[in-house]
């Protein structure tokens, strides 16, 4: 689905959704055949009655992650901002922090749902091999896909829930600082 006020986005939407054709058979562009089947549409509808209370939620969520995270003190730790003049929607809350495999480990052995999406960039992705990026030439998107760790975040999450995520999360941070320091010392 894909929402739009703005009527160029709305009309090219439409032609790509119905392989390129908003008349029957005439073809401006190659499209897709993306369109719902009538369960999922009326599912859809339904769920759309719900959307900013959901947002709102998440955006509140975000919040309490931010807060909480904040009184933590762990500083390496990027939280997700908001650019001003825009909302996120939160779909995700994704850190980025180092020994993200270590925390997340420890995280989903506490049955905690900590998701790491996107571990690859593009251009390491084998669909794209043929674009000819070489390992090392971009740098920051490859840094970045080593330190993305999305926790868990969904309207129903109560507060204590939210508590207990970033209290698990320093938990593990600190634990793996613990071991960083000793592997320094130990290690030449």
């Amino acid at each position: 689905m894909v929402v739009t006020n703005q009527a160029d986005v709305a009309e090219r939407i439409r032609l790509l959704r119905a392989h390129g054709s908003l008349q029957r058979y005439h073809h401006v562009m190659v499209g897709t055949n993306s369109r719902l089947d009538e369960l999922q549409a009326a599912i859809l509808r339904v769920k759309l009655l719900h959307l900013d209370a959901w947002n709102r939620a998440r955006r509140q969520h975000a919040d309490t992650y931010t807060r909480l995270f904040h009184e933590t003190g762990l500083a390496e730790v990027t939280r997700p901002v908001e650019r001003p003049g825009y909302q996120h929607t939160f779909h995700l809350y994704t850190l980025r922090c180092p020994r993200r495999d270590a925390i997340a480990e420890q995280l989903r052995r506490q049955v905690i749902g900590a998701q790491v999406y996107y571990p690859l960039t593009l251009p390491q992705q084998p669909a794209l091999v043929e674009l000819g990026y070489r390992p090392g030439q971009l740098p920051a998107a490859q840094q970045a896909a080593l330190e993305v760790l999305s926790l868990p975040l969904y309207p129903e999450l109560r507060p204590e829930q939210l508590s207990l995520v970033v209290e698990k999360f320093a938990q593990a941070w600190r634990q793996t600082e613990g071991f960083d320091r000793l592997a320094k010392a130990v290690l030449p």
